[in-house]
């Protein structure tokens, strides 16, 4: 089957800066106890964080296990000035990352080798991994890290994976006509792997039609384009660079606007059974 290639793909990243006295502070952030949304305009300088490890580096963090939101993973938009980097970004050896290249390029250390992400470029680190990230290049470089604490499964190991996205043959969904598909970055049929992270495409007027409610809890980062997103009991406009984080079972549901097609970054966990704490 043929994608469309009307477009090149884009994948937005925050600017910083601060906006202006005379601006109206009302804006379209939300936090409920089924999802939080974090407009890109919230994205500003004076939010970000220096994390320990890393140099000539600031982060923004999207999502963190809070009471009454999404528990199982953390999520960041870093950005790394040339030059900076880290010698071990993840301080836990019992956490699992994805690494998605928005802009600039990066370069990803694991086992004497260097993988160079451009844009649509991705990585995931397994837990134990030994793994060193480094911007090597003439411009900032910006991408997506996501967190999970691994849930180890007998007899199953998980593997390092790179690639880029653009590479990928996306699947369609049954009968869109492709007009909603999604471009799969880490093997779905092994078990060995407890996450899933996802590029997943609308073309302008495709919808999700049912309100999908599930177990899985979501991140979002919006690549491109706009939408509205039926969210819980609400409906959200949202737009590139904006965040979703849904907690499990929040219903969910969207029309892509257009005029562009609506990407979207996904992380979900998967695989592994409900514990109960029972022996």
């Amino acid at each position: 089957m043929n994608t469309p290639q009307s477009d090149t793909p884009r994948y937005y990243a925050a600017t910083g800066g601060l906006p202006g006295q005379t601006e109206l502070l009302t804006g379209r952030a939300v936090v409920t106890e089924a999802y939080t949304v974090i407009p890109r305009g919230v994205l500003r300088d004076i939010v970000t964080s220096v994390l320990p490890e890393w140099t000539d580096t600031r982060t923004w963090i999207l999502n963190r296990p809070v009471a009454g939101g999404a528990t199982t993973f953390a999520q960041y938009l870093v950005e790394v000035a040339p030059g900076g980097g880290s010698r071990a970004p993840e301080p836990e050896l019992t956490v699992e990352s994805f690494v998605f290249v928005l802009e600039g390029a990066l370069t990803v250390r694991l086992l004497g080798r260097d993988h160079v992400l451009t844009p649509g470029g991705f990585a995931y680190l397994p837990p134990e991994a030994l793994w060193s990230a480094y911007n090597e290049g003439g411009e900032p470089a910006k991408f997506q890290w996501i967190r999970k604490a691994y849930q180890p499964l007998a007899g199953h190991t998980p593997q390092p994976v790179f690639g880029n996205e653009q590479d990928i043959e996306p699947a369609a969904m049954p009968g869109t006509d492709n007009k909603w598909r999604t471009t799969r970055m880490i093997p779905v049929d092994d078990v060995a792997y407890d996450m899933h992270v996802n590029v997943v495409t609308f073309e302008p007027g495709a919808v999700i039609p049912f309100a999908e409610t599930h177990v899985m809890e979501h991140g979002l980062y919006v690549l491109e384009g706009k939408a509205v997103y039926r969210l819980n009991q609400d409906w959200v406009e949202v737009e590139e660079g904006d965040y979703m984080s849904l907690r499990a079972f929040c219903p969910q549901a969207c029309y892509a606007g257009g005029p562009s097609n609506f990407r979207y970054l996904l992380y979900k966990d998967v695989n592994r059974q409900v514990l109960l704490g029972g022996r």
